[in-house]
């Protein structure tokens, strides 16, 4: 059954994460709508919502022109090819090459996917080949071993791809971190005391309630050194940003995260969610082109070292309750309500 409140919701923020869910129709146009559609928003009494475009076209309605409700399930289904081909692909196919396999243009399939994905395909395919690299790391092999296990052609294209993504590099990766610095501080704020970590690169922690020996189970191989006159402005950032959530100056403050491919989409995801709004678990998975993958994304919610600044306290449960928070439900709901305040 469609939740009307909630379905009204979706449709005034124009969420992909709903396409295909239900439909919207408009009585007074007589036509029906993805929830996302970009059209100027119709009056709430002149909407019914529809749970698929066949029940919309057996109430009178006729599919909206410009949003094209019927082709939701034709475009996850292009996707999922798309992504298929390109994982079983030893070289990463083109744009040519898969809207052929898709049948769409390249032009409107590069949109179709990107909407689905987050990504273009030659940058799905080039995240799929730095996952790759980190596991075979992770499973022992060299450097230079994983870099063409990944499906890399030489050690060259593998550190142009991935030069300012992975936070560490590939030597770094499987050494744990062993090498790298980690400068870190414990601020007092309003939410209690904060630790924060970062390195030259950018933040790297951010936690509530913990101390040194936290975080040196996060990061065991890393030194860890009492920051210094040089990153006061960086935490000064990190400060003000906890303690007025949602604001600009979020964007502009540097992190050295290290994740999978799937992980960095996630927190890349997580920071799209506008300040003041929440999305479910399954909401997050449908905006990322995987409506069953949730539990992977509460993983991944999880395995995020970097609170507020990676907002995984805007994600609740599905009954629309808070849910858990690795801090406590009581600073993931002061962190939301401060965010809805502004």
């Amino acid at each position: 059954m469609i939740d009307q409140g909630q379905a009204w919701q979706a449709v005034k923020r124009r969420d992909r994460a709903f396409d295909g869910r239900f439909v919207t129709g408009v009585m007074s146009t007589g036509i029906y709508c993805r929830p996302s559609c970009a059209a100027r928003h119709p009056l709430r009494e002149n909407v019914r919502f529809f749970a698929d475009g066949q029940s919309a076209r057996a109430a009178g309605l006729r599919p909206c022109k410009r949003c094209l409700p019927d082709d939701v399930g034709r475009d996850e289904a292009a996707v999922m090819a798309a992504v298929d081909e390109i994982r079983r692909a030893e070289d990463a196919p083109t744009l040519a090459v898969l809207a052929q396999i898709t049948g769409y243009s390249p032009t409107h399939f590069q949109k179709v996917f990107k909407r689905a994905t987050g990504l273009s395909p030659a940058a799905y395919a080039r995240a799929l080949r730095e996952e790759r690299a980190r596991e075979a790391l992770s499973a022992g092999y060299s450097v230079t071993g994983a870099i063409y296990e990944a499906g890399y052609s030489s050690p060259s294209r593998f550190y142009d791809d991935t030069k300012g993504k992975l936070g560490m590099t590939a030597s770094d990766w499987k050494d744990g971190g062993k090498g790298r610095t980690v400068h870190w501080s414990v601020i007092d704020t309003s939410l209690g005391s904060m630790l924060v970590a970062a390195t030259e690169q950018g933040v790297c922690c951010l936690s509530f309630n913990e101390d040194e020996g936290d975080l040196a189970r996060r990061f065991p191989e890393a030194e860890l050194v009492e920051a210094g006159e040089e990153f006061r402005d960086l935490f000064r950032q990190v400060t003000a940003a906890v303690e007025n959530p949602g604001q600009a100056t979020l964007a502009s403050i540097p992190l050295d995260v290290k994740g999978t491919a799937f992980q960095q989409r996630v927190w890349q995801a997580l920071r799209e969610i506008p300040a003041g709004e929440t999305r479910s678990y399954g909401e997050l998975a449908a905006a990322l082109g995987n409506p069953k993958a949730s539990r992977a994304v509460g993983g991944a919610n999880g395995a995020n070292n970097i609170a507020v600044l990676i907002p995984c306290h805007r994600v609740i449960a599905a009954d629309g309750s808070l849910g858990g928070y690795a801090y406590g439900t009581q600073i993931k709901a002061e962190l939301l309500e401060r965010e809805k305040s502004r």
